[in-house]
């Protein structure tokens, strides 16, 4: 190759690619590869294609580059893998030289960079989308275009994952601290993410009444923004690094005994804020701080406990393991014990149940086709328990589900775990202040 070539070939260099030994226990971990079949699109298939475009044996094609976008980045091989590859940490940084390298279609690169770097990033144009998408919902005005048949395939299936918005947003209770009910335990801060707040608003105040019932004082920072998630598995690395400052600044500004998420996927991000912001003198210290503070919503209240604040639930229920909560976080036995501690529920663990439901963040919106199967295969996992409740704990999953249900379920309710908590304290009546 010329020496632009492998010069710009060698960047993909990374240690963690001289870990893998190609042994193949990833592959049943893959959600893309159990659907294609195609060691192309299984993590030791991408890693070897990472490694020849590294040594500048193979050039950055567009089937390179659709190998890459395929992947879910839902980290179950890092499970699986008995050499500890972190493989989230290759496809990101495979995925941030793509963007620089800017051989992407210009159209296709200023939409992804329109929504990541404006539209989740301001309350406002959130706010207008989520009204125009609840009027499309709600007026009829979905009906209408899917039996017209008016959107391209490709939008039409993104439509069948579009979330149900439920007004008002959560935005309202930004730069509020709520008092705990009862007896005071301590003061967390609320973390609320971004489209959370117009997309799962109800999710997030079940989230802050179940904390102030068992005694929190729920501070809701005005200034926190997007974890930087999205952005990070975008490939757009400087966008993550510069919301992560933002939030370390923000939550570090007042005391509080947790930060807390009830996003595994966010969780996972406000975790890795240390590693993000390691050759930033600045900040690196702070970020440590800030990581040690993080809990998601389970962690947290599987720690300080919950038991003697719950009525009977009498439901089977099924728990589907959120990929960044189970992989990433290490987190599988938090959700469940509390949900073992609800009286009279019936847990029915689902096979497969840590195998990604193709939520993704927004992969549903950008490989549809793929997430789709991806989701009618967890259906179908998730029907054979007979549970009337499907579990879990992470937002982006929550909406994946339910549209599950409404594809392919038996009538199934969709909640988070925090949700089921909130249903089993609500013999102590309504908490004030609201919400």
């Amino acid at each position: 190759m010329a020496g632009s070539e492998t010069l710009t070939a060698a960047r993909w260099m990374h240690p963690e690619l001289d870990r893998c030994v190609h042994c193949g226990l990833c592959l049943s971990a893959c959600p893309t590869y159990r659907v294609l079949g195609r060691e192309a699109d299984s993590p030791r298939g991408r890693i070897y294609q990472m490694i020849q475009v590294a040594h500048g044996n193979l050039p950055l094609s567009a089937s390179v580059i659709r190998h890459l976008d395929l992947c879910v980045a839902c980290r179950g091989c890092e499970s699986a893998c008995p050499s500890g590859v972190r493989y989230g940490e290759l496809i990101e940084h495979a995925r941030t030289l793509i963007e620089q390298t800017s051989v992407r279609p210009t159209f296709v690169r200023l939409a992804r960079r329109l929504a990541l770097r404006h539209l989740v990033l301001s309350p406002v144009m959130l706010r207008s989308a989520a009204r125009l998408l609840w009027v499309y919902q709600r007026a009829g005005c979905r009906t209408v275009v899917r039996k017209a048949r008016l959107l391209p395939s490709k939008l039409a299936l993104a439509d069948q994952f579009a979330p149900e918005i439920e007004p008002p947003s959560f935005y309202r209770y930004y730069g509020q601290t709520l008092p705990a009910q009862g007896t005071r335990r301590g003061r967390v801060a609320f973390f609320a993410g971004c489209v959370a707040n117009v997309a799962c608003a109800s999710l997030n105040r079940a989230t802050v009444r179940v904390l102030r019932r068992l005694g929190y004082d729920v501070w809701i920072p005005a200034r926190q923004t997007c974890c930087g998630a999205l952005h990070a598995h975008a490939g757009l690395r400087e966008d993550a690094q510069k919301l992560a400052r933002q939030n370390v600044d923000v939550f570090l500004a007042e005391p509080c005994d947790a930060i807390v998420s009830n996003a595994a996927g966010c969780g996972a991000a406000l975790k890795s804020y240390a590693d993000w912001l390691a050759s930033d003198p600045v900040y690196v210290g702070k970020a440590k701080v800030f990581v040690q503070m993080v809990r998601d919503v389970t962690e947290f209240l599987d720690a300080t406990g919950v038991n003697g604040q719950l009525r009977p639930l009498k439901v089977r229920v099924t728990y589907q393991d959120p990929c960044h909560l189970a992989h990433v976080q290490k987190l599988r036995e938090a959700p469940r014990r509390l949900l073992r501690a609800v009286p009279g529920l019936e847990l029915r663990e689902m096979l497969h149940a840590d195998l990604c439901c193709g939520s993704g963040g927004i992969y549903s919106l950008l490989e549809p086709s793929m997430s789709l199967e991806i989701l009618r295969r967890k259906m179908e996992e998730v029907n054979e328990t007979g549970a009337e409740w499907v579990v879990t704990a992470n937002t982006g999953c929550w909406v994946q589900l339910k549209a599950g249900v409404r594809l392919f379920g038996r009538g199934q309710r969709v909640l988070h775990v925090v949700e089921v908590l909130d249903e089993a304290c609500r013999a102590g009546g309504e908490v004030s202040g609201g919400l």
